[in-house]
């Protein structure tokens, strides 16, 4: 089973005013909401691809009921921790410019805390733990620590999906896959990353500190799969990007179902590019049926080692 945590999840509502303006009476042209969260949206596209999931982390409120009933509704298993507070929302606003105001995230208790890591104690050595997004404020700042802990006592393999210092100091607990992309992978080292043989240079860096795979999403410029067996770099397929929000989450989610599945690390990054590509040619996450349209379209190479 992989279990995708999302500490702080959201229902995202998002809103079309046609010329916002500040200050006065304006009325929506429409208005949608979605379960948000990277964890939610891994679960969402491991299910449409065949793969056993489960969604936890905390959830509370009639925002947190929206959110199961949304996996409820695709089919999706949760075992949310049930938290005192409302689940925060996230409001978007699109109108000649993008405006996001998010929501403050409810409390977690100490007792909330540790229902989510006996939960996790309870994974074995054929169960997979996803963590990504923020974690709350009212949480000690190695709580992510402390469930990747949990878990690997218990033989589960970690991916970490998350960014910045929380990515850094996740490092040393030797994740199986971390997937930064090309913007965050240059703040980690202060840089900015402009080809993909100077993404696999840097990349090489997470992996001698712990990380065993590390995919670089690099927009249309493709990604890279950097390991202990070398580089391997991919040429995005042609297409007419609709929607960015999720593609990388759809990498995560077909990266660990083919490694599951029993694929080597390069043969599931050529389907994790593909389902990353399929999410940015759709209006929403893709199907397993344009994940496989897809996939031939996908070049992989191996980079060439040096010296």
């Amino acid at each position: 089973m992989i279990y995708t945590c999302t500490l702080n999840p959201a229902v995202d509502y998002v809103i079309r005013v046609n010329e916002f303006e500040a200050g006065g009476l304006n009325r929506s042209e429409s208005a949608d909401m979605y379960a948000g969260g990277k964890g939610i949206n891994v679960s969402r596209v491991l299910k449409r691809l065949g793969s056993d999931t489960c969604a936890i982390g905390f959830a509370g409120g009639f925002t947190g009921e929206f959110i199961k009933n949304e996996l409820d509704r695709e089919g999706v298993f949760h075992r949310f921790t049930t938290v005192q507070g409302v689940t925060r929302i996230n409001v978007k606003l699109k109108s000649d410019t993008e405006t996001e105001i998010n929501g403050p995230a409810p409390a977690v208790t100490e007792e909330d805390a540790s229902r989510l890591v006996q939960l996790i104690s309870g994974l074995t050595e054929r169960d997979w733990l996803h963590i990504g997004g923020s974690v709350p404020a009212s949480l000690p700042a190695d709580y992510a620590g402390t469930l990747i802990d949990a878990a690997r006592k218990k033989g589960a393999r970690v991916v970490v999906d998350t960014s910045g210092a929380a990515l850094k100091a996740l490092l040393p607990y030797k994740p199986f896959f971390v997937k930064p992309n090309h913007h965050e992978l240059g703040e980690l080292f202060d840089t900015e990353v402009t080809s993909k043989e100077q993404a696999a240079s840097i990349a090489k860096k997470l992996v001698d500190e712990g990380a065993e795979n590390v995919i670089v999403s690099m927009g249309g410029e493709g990604a890279v799969l950097v390991n202990e067996a070398g580089a391997y770099f991919a040429s995005p397929p042609k297409g007419t990007v609709k929607n960015t929000v999720g593609s990388g989450d759809s990498m995560v989610a077909a990266f660990m179902a083919k490694i599951d599945a029993g694929l080597k690390p390069h043969e599931a990054f050529h389907w994790a590019v593909a389902a990353g590509s399929a999410t940015a040619f759709s209006d929403d996450l893709c199907t397993k049926a344009e994940v496989e349209d897809v996939y031939s379209r996908v070049t992989i190479a191996k980079a060439k080692q040096e010296g």
